[in-house]
């Protein structure tokens, strides 16, 4: 997520220097590799059964910012996607438990597992009955197959990626108001069924359908973006009220009753409410106060020390399959010339970057697009001083020549950052990194609440931008193909995620290929995607940073903490009381 993982992307991830203390006293989740089986059993660990003395309180929630729409099936942020695990179902989800096992997609809004049929192109569901939205309406079949079209009419951001393979998506994509999906969802309201019929076998639908985007929302649901208008929820909370300049508050769906432990558990505190608009000094002090239960961005540098050794029992660490990075716009001056985007991926010392984020204990210096740990990742560096297969050195000589042989030396450009500390305090040291390259910088820094949206319009002519990723869900494709295939370039659009908008013929058949033999063999296909990674490493539209850890900084009160590698810390089932 992602963004989420988001994806669901963590948008406004920041840290700064910690303190060996930190790790040292943190409980911290192993990260043993990704499973790539969207359909791995799902049956008995991980549902430990609900416990009534510990329902009830009000959980509070601290950020600097809000994450823009509330609508599940736009919202592209972790931030929000963290939320949507308590508020929205699909048809399928990922277990909501800690660990491994939440990679594993069950059944949430369907009894069981699809059907799957016609060589692997058809997906049967049958609906749970006596399921309401917080409305008090029934959720129906029709308001799935509504559902699956309004993916389109809202221009989701992964409608081109995600569901692009489902019959009649094509039409849906060239005039999504008119969508009807004909031929691909239908819904049979005497059987309780839904049929989703692809145009080839996907390997990775389960996971795609297991994701916010796939929500199920009321059939009379805006066909637009709902913005701060909540949409009923299925799950056991719903929004209350919604201003994105100062909060959101979640109170419980009084229509909901848990129906499967291991898709959609039931919530711990009664009411949770979310504050923007603090700074990261005032979030740290509200935790260790108690006036905040849990703080959304990470601690600052000069906090972590203490952080580490009075409140070590609070302090979570947990390593991400994710990475931050900058985009170079391969389609405008300099970044348009291969030379000038090789000579970013020498110059760059990640180890300065690994600094300004946090220091060794919160981020590693990335060098690939997939990061380790996770389906696909290869070690190799391509961009290392005196050659290996991870980084250790930049070669700023290496870089100055190559600047000088691209002749792009003087031209202007502009950097755009999200105005954190931590985000700009990179953006400063990359603003001085191109000037000592001969370039004329100039850093932008917005507002994270837009920054997101902004540098993914063409139409802002963005050359050079600070950004992140965080799976979506555990495929090298979530990263490659979700990130930089031709089909995630849109220009003009506000949900054009290939931000440097590159698009290589040749690597666009070698994904699909790689999808194509993840059908059969996701072993092969996982080294398929390794090659890509590379390939699209020497064209160099993206300069790979660092792959970040979180910390969960928490209040004394709070217990049942629990980390999903999917979608991060299980926020509906944090004991207040």
């Amino acid at each position: 997520m992602s963004s989420m993982t988001r994806s669901k992307r963590r948008s406004a991830l920041a840290a700064a220097t910690v303190a060996l203390a930190l790790t040292a006293a943190a409980c911290s989740s192993s990260d043993d590799g990704a499973s790539s089986d969207p359909t791995a059993s799902s049956s008995g660990s991980g549902s430990s059964a609900f416990q009534p003395q510990h329902k009830g309180g009000t959980l509070k929630l601290v950020a600097h910012a809000a994450a823009g729409s509330l609508d599940p099936q736009v919202n592209y942020t972790l931030q929000y996607w963290q939320l949507y695990q308590s508020m929205y179902d699909g048809l399928l989800s990922f277990k909501k438990v800690g660990g491994q096992q939440s990679f594993t997609v069950v059944p949430d809004l369907a009894t069981a597992m699809p059907k799957v049929t016609d060589g692997g192109k058809t997906y049967t569901f049958t609906l749970r009955k006596g399921i309401s939205f917080s409305n008090g309406k029934a959720v129906t079949t029709d308001d799935v197959v509504a559902s699956f079209q309004r993916i389109f009419k809202v221009s989701s951001p992964t409608a081109g990626t995600f569901y692009n393979g489902i019959v009649g998506a094509d039409a849906c994509l060239k005039k999504p108001a008119s969508c009807t999906l004909k031929g691909g969802v239908t819904g049979d309201a005497t059987a309780n069924t839904v049929t989703v019929n692809l145009t080839a076998p996907d390997p990775e639908f389960a996971f795609k359908l297991a994701v916010p985007h796939a929500s199920v929302v009321p059939k009379d649901s805006p066909a637009k973006d709902a913005g701060t208008k909540p949409l009923p929820t299925t799950g056991p909370y719903m929004a209350a009220s919604y201003d994105p300049n100062r909060a959101l508050k979640l109170v419980r769906n009084p229509h909901f009753k848990e129906w499967s432990r291991p898709a959609q558990p039931e919530g711990y505190p009664d009411a949770i409410d979310y504050t923007f608009g603090q700074t990261v000094e005032s979030e740290v002090t509200a935790v260790q106060n108690g006036q905040a239960d849990w703080m959304y961005d990470p601690p600052p540098a000069d906090r972590l020390n203490e952080i580490g050794t009075k409140y070590a029992s609070q302090a979570h660490v947990n390593p991400l399959t994710a990475f931050w990075y900058a985009t170079l716009n391969v389609n405008t001056a300099p970044f348009n010339n291969k030379l000038a985007r090789q000579a970013i991926n020498w110059a760059v010392d990640r180890s300065a970057v690994v600094r300004l984020y946090g220091g060794k204990n919160l981020a590693s210096p990335a060098c690939t697009i997939l990061p380790p740990g996770f389906p696909g990742h290869v070690d190799s560096c391509d961009y290392t001083k005196g050659g290996g297969k991870t980084w250790t050195a930049a070669d700023l000589a290496k870089a100055k020549a190559l600047v000088k042989q691209s002749g792009t030396a003087g031209q202007e450009v502009g950097i755009v950052v999200q105005d954190d500390d931590v985000n700009k305090s990179i953006g400063q040291y990359l603003q001085s990194l191109l000037t000592q390259l001969g370039y004329k910088a100039t850093l932008k820094p917005l507002s994270g609440n837009i920054q997101f949206t902004y540098i993914q319009n063409t139409k802002n002519k963005v050359q050079l931008a600070l950004t992140s990723w965080y799976q979506d869900y555990p495929a090298a494709s979530d990263f490659l193909n979700v990130l930089l295939s031709c089909a995630s370039f849109h220009p003009g659009s506000d949900s054009s995620i290939n931000i440097a908008g590159f698009c290589d013929k040749g690597i666009d058949a070698k994904m699909k290929t790689a999808l194509e033999t993840g059908q059969t063999d996701q072993k092969s296909a996982d080294q398929q995607w390794g090659t890509i990674d590379q390939e699209v490493m020497a064209q160099s539209p993206v300069v790979p940073l660092i792959t970040p850890k979180l910390i969960d900084f928490t209040s004394k009160r709070v217990g049942n903490y629990q980390f999903s590698k999917q979608f991060y810390m299980l926020v509906g089932q944090l004991w207040v009381k």
